[in-house]
C-alpha cells in the first residue's frame, strides 16, 4: 500500500485527520453515483439533453430526508453516456477521487446492462474503457480497481444471465465477480438465482444487496443461502431474525454498509436517526461489518466522512475501526498473498495513526 496523500482540504477537525490517514479499501461503490457535478454537466451540454440547470441541481441536493439516486443513475445510461471516452472519464474520477481519500484498493458496481441497452455500448467496448480507465488510475495515483458487474434487478431474469454471459465469455482479472442492484422492492433475490448459479459454475465471486429498502430479512436469507453470495451489501433488516443474525455472524460473512443510506435518513426521526440505525446495533449481534460510500457524488459523502460517521454518528471506537478494516481486507476479491501483505502493511499504518486518534475531549466536542 502506498503512502497516505495529503488531504486536498486542510482540516482542524482530528477525526477528519485520522479518518483521512486511515488506510481504506472501497468494496460497496456504484459507478454511476460518483459522477461529479461538472461532469454530469458536461456530459448534459455535450449530449444537448433536456435536462435543465434546476433538474441538475435537484439531482445533486441532498436534503434531510433525501430522496433515491435511482433517477440520477437512470438519466446518466438513458441520456448522457454515449461514448466509450465518457465511461473511461467517469470510472478514471472515482478513482481519481478515491485515492485522495487514502482508499488503496476499490471494487465498484457497473450496470452493463443498463449501458447497452440505454447507451448503446456494448459490453466489449464498454469493458474496455473502464479497464484502462483502472490502469490509468492506477498509474496515475496508486489505486487498485475492480469491477463488479451488476444485474440490474429491474430487468428481467434473462437479462441477467445474459450479462453473466458477457462476463464470462470476455473474462478479464479486472471483473473478479457479479453482484445486484437497483431497486429492492418487488424484486427478491430469488428471481435471479439462475445467473447467480452460471457465475457460481464460471468462477465469479458474488455479493447482492438484500435488506435495503426495509425489505424482508428473509431476503438476505435468500441471498446468502440461496444465491449462496460471499457477502452482503447492506443487509440491515438480518436484525430481524435473530436466528439467522447468529448464523451469518458463524458464517464471518462480511455486510459492506452504507452510513449515508437514504431509506433510514427518511425513515427514521432526525433526532432518533442515529441512535436507531441498524448500523449501530450490527456488530453487538455478532455482525461483521464494512463501511462504505455507495453513491459518493450523490450522497454527499467521501470516504473519509463515512468513516467519520462511524464514528460521529454511530459511536464506534478505535479498535472498532481496525476490526472494520480488517473486515474489508478479509472481504476483497483478492488472492490469499496481497491480502496477507495488505493486512500487515494496513495494521502497521493503523498502529503508527494511534497517537492521531482524538481525545474523549476532542470527540465529545463532536457530539460523540
Amino acid at each position: 500500500m502506498r503512502a497516505a496523500p495529503t488531504p486536498s482540504s486542510v482540516t482542524d477537525d482530528p477525526l477528519q485527520v485520522f479518518t483521512h490517514a486511515l488506510p481504506k479499501v472501497e468494496l460497496h461503490c456504484h459507478l454511476l453515483g460518483t459522477v461529479r457535478r461538472d461532469t454530469f454537466t458536461d456530459l448534459v451540454r455535450r449530449a444537448g439533453s433536456p435536462i435543465s440547470t434546476e433538474e441538475i441541481e435537484a439531482f445533486y441536493t441532498r436534503g434531510e430526508r433525501p430522496v433515491g439516486v435511482l433517477r440520477v443513475l437512470r438519466a446518466l445510461d438513458a441520456q448522457l453516456i454515449r461514448t466509450t471516452d465518457d465511461l473511461h472519464r467517469i470510472s478514471y474520477e472515482y478513482l481519481q477521487d478515491a485515492a485522495s481519500h487514502n482508499v488503496h484498493y476499490a471494487e465498484f458496481f457497473w450496470n452493463p446492462t443498463g449501458t447497452a441497452r440505454d447507451s448503446g455500448i456494448a459490453y466489449p467496448a464498454a469493458l474496455a474503457a473502464i479497464v484502462r480507465a483502472i490502469a490509468d488510475a492506477q498509474h496515475d495515483h496508486g489505486i487498485t480497481g475492480r469491477l463488479i458487474a451488476a444485474i440490474d434487478r429491474e430487468a428481467e431474469p434473462q437479462a441477467a444471465l445474459e450479462m453473466v454471459q458477457w462476463v464470462t465469455e470476455h473474462r478479464r482479472e479486472e471483473v473478479p465477480g457479479i453482484g445486484i442492484d437497483y431497486r429492492e422492492v418487488d424484486r427478491p433475490p430469488e428471481l435471479f438465482a439462475a445467473a447467480y448459479a452460471a457465475a457460481r459454475r464460471a468462477g465469479l465471486r458474488t455479493t447482492a444487496h438484500a435488506g435495503e429498502f426495509g425489505m424482508p430479512w428473509t431476503n438476505v436469507r435468500t441471498a446468502v443461502e440461496g444465491l449462496q453470495v460471499d457477502r452482503i451489501d447492506h443487509g440491515y433488516t438480518v436484525l430481524d431474525s435473530p436466528e439467522f443474525t447468529r448464523a451469518c455472524a458463524q458464517r464471518d460473512i462480511v455486510f459492506t454498509v452504507v452510513p449515508t443510506n437514504s431509506y433510514y435518513l427518511r425513515t427514521l426521526a432526525p433526532e432518533r436517526w442515529a441512535l436507531d440505525h441498524p448500523i449501530r446495533r450490527m456488530p453487538a449481534a455478532g455482525l461483521r461489518i464494512h463501511p462504505n460510500t455507495d453513491d459518493p457524488a450523490l450522497h454527499h459523502v467521501t470516504p473519509t466522512g463515512a468513516w467519520a460517521m462511524m464514528v460521529r454518528d454511530f459511536g464506534f471506537g478505535l479498535e472498532d475501526l481496525r476490526g472494520f478494516m480488517q473486515n474489508g481486507l478479509d472481504a476483497a476479491w483478492i488472492d490469499d498473498s496481497t491480502r496477507r501483505a495488505w493486512r500487515a502493511d494496513a495494521l502497521a499504518r493503523f498502529e503508527a495513526l494511534r497517537p492521531l486518534w482524538p481525545s474523549p475531549v476532542s470527540l465529545s466536542h463532536q457530539g460523540v
